[in-house]
């Protein structure tokens, strides 16, 4: 396998993991409006399901928007 396709196969993956990850949150999330906690205890887990699904997620979504560099620019005369 070129280094192009390799490259190509882990961007792929890296979504792939992404929107599985995103799909586990919106469940949680539709169990936790399911519940019959009070408004404090919902806010408190939602609050917490946030950060969670920000640090799960983040990181994924910047590896794949990130630029790819191959080679350093040529340097000016």
């Amino acid at each position: 396998m070129g280094r192009e396709a390799q490259r190509e196969g882990i961007r792929r993956l890296r979504q792939e993991l992404s929107e599985e990850l995103d799909a586990i949150y919106t469940r949680a999330f539709d169990r936790i409006g399911e519940t019959g906690l009070g408004e404090g205890g919902i806010a408190r887990l939602t609050q917490l399901l946030l950060r969670s699904r920000d640090g799960a997620l983040l990181p994924l979504q910047e590896e794949i928007e990130a630029p790819l560099i191959t080679r350093a620019p040529d340097p000016q005369p």
